[in-house]
C-alpha cells in the first residue's frame, strides 16, 4: 500500500510540473519529493515521469495513473484531516504570508500565546509586500487585502483598511495644519511608490457625510515600503497616507497625530485568506480561530476603522 506522502507528491508534481514547485507547495524539499516519487515508481514498477533538466512531463502511464487517483486522493487527505481534527492536536508547518508593518506590528506578539497553545504546529510566517499564490506556493493563510480571489479561494473580512493623513507633532509645530485634502497640497509628502506597478499610489479621501476629495500629496519624499513611511512621518518628515494598523501603536502613543480626523480613504478590508476545503486541516483552522479571536478580543475592527474620526 503506497504511503500518502508518495502520492501526494506525485500528483502535485504532475500538476505543476516541477518537483521545486510541488516541494513549496507540500513544504519538502525538491529532493524529497523527487525521492518519494523514485518511490512510488519503483514499487508499482511503472515510471510515471519523463524526466530533463528543464522539464518534467507525464508518461502515458502516468497520464492514466494520475486521472485515477488525483480526486481519490483528495478525498483522502479530508479523511485524514477530520480524523486529526477529531483525535490530536493541530499539528504541522503553518506558511502563512503578511505584509511586513502589519505582522511585526499585529500578528508577531502574537505567536508566544500561538505556541503555548498549539506546541505542535510550526509556524512558517513570511513577511513581504506582495499578494502571494496560496495553492502554487503552498500557503496555508494569508494576511491582507487586494488578493485576487482565484478559484479555491475564501476570503473572510476580518476589519476595515482605512487610509489616514499622519505627521509627527514636530513636524506640524508652527505650521498652519491642513484642515481639508485640498490642503495636503501644501506640505511635505511622503509617498509610496509600488514595487509591483512602479506608479506612485495616490488616494480619494472621503468624510462621514460621504464626500469624496482627491487627495494630492506632493512627491517630497518617495519610499517603497509602508513601514519606512512611517519611520520617515516618526522622524519628522513630513506627511504621509497610511493604514491606521500601520500607525495605531504610535497613534495611541501620541508619537503620530492624525490630520483631517473626519477624513479616510477606503482601502478595502484586511481579510485572511484560505483555501476552499470541506475539511480544513487543524492547524489552519487553529490558527484563523486564534487570530479572529484576537481581533475581536482587542477591537480592532473598531479601532483600525479611520471612518470614525
Amino acid at each position: 500500500m503506497e504511503t500518502l506522502a508518495n502520492l501526494e507528491s506525485f500528483v502535485r508534481s504532475a500538476e505543476t510540473g516541477s518537483f521545486s514547485a510541488a516541494a513549496r507547495r507540500l513544504a519538502l524539499t525538491p529532493a524529497a519529493v523527487s525521492r518519494n516519487v523514485a518511490m512510488l515508481e519503483r514499487n508499482i514498477g511503472v515510471r510515471l515521469f519523463q524526466r530533463s533538466t528543464r522539464k518534467l512531463t507525464l508518461t502515458e502511464a502516468g497520464e492514466r495513473f494520475l486521472e485515477a487517483i488525483g480526486g481519490n486522493l483528495e478525498a483522502l487527505q479530508a479523511a485524514i484531516a477530520s480524523v486529526g481534527a477529531d483525535q490530536g492536536e493541530p499539528a504541522g508547518v503553518l506558511k502563512v504570508s503578511m505584509a511586513p508593518s502589519f505582522g511585526m506590528t499585529h500578528l508577531l506578539p502574537l505567536l508566544p500565546a500561538f505556541r503555548a497553545r498549539y506546541p505542535q504546529v510550526r509556524p512558517e510566517w513570511h513577511l513581504e509586500n506582495r499578494s502571494v499564490d496560496l495553492i502554487a506556493e503552498g500557503y496555508d493563510v494569508a494576511i491582507g487585502g487586494g488578493f485576487e480571489l482565484s478559484s479555491g479561494i475564501v476570503s473572510r473580512p476580518v476589519a476595515p483598511a482605512h487610509i489616514i493623513a499622519v505627521a509627527s507633532p514636530a513636524y506640524l509645530a508652527g505650521r498652519t495644519v491642513p484642515t481639508s485634502p485640498e490642503e495636503l497640497a501644501d506640505v511635505d509628502g511622503i509617498v509610496m511608490r509600488s514595487p509591483r506597478t512602479g506608479r506612485v499610489r495616490h488616494w480619494t479621501m472621503r468624510d462621514v457625510a460621504g464626500a469624496e476629495v482627491a487627495a494630492h500629496l506632493p512627491e517630497t519624499i518617495m519610499l517603497n515600503d509602508p513601514a519606512a513611511m512611517r519611520e520617515a512621518a516618526l522622524l519628522h518628515q513630513g506627511v504621509a497616507l497610511l493604514a491606521v494598523p500601520d500607525v495605531l501603536p504610535w497613534l495611541e502613543r501620541g508619537e503620530l497625530v492624525r490630520l483631517l480626523p473626519r477624513w479616510y480613504a477606503d482601502a478595502g478590508s484586511i481579510s485572511i485568506y484560505y483555501a476552499s476545503r470541506t475539511l480544513l486541516p487543524g492547524k489552519t483552522r487553529a490558527f484563523i480561530d486564534f487570530v479572529t479571536e484576537n481581533f475581536a478580543r482587542e477591537r480592532l475592527a473598531e479601532r483600525f476603522a479611520g471612518s470614525l474620526g
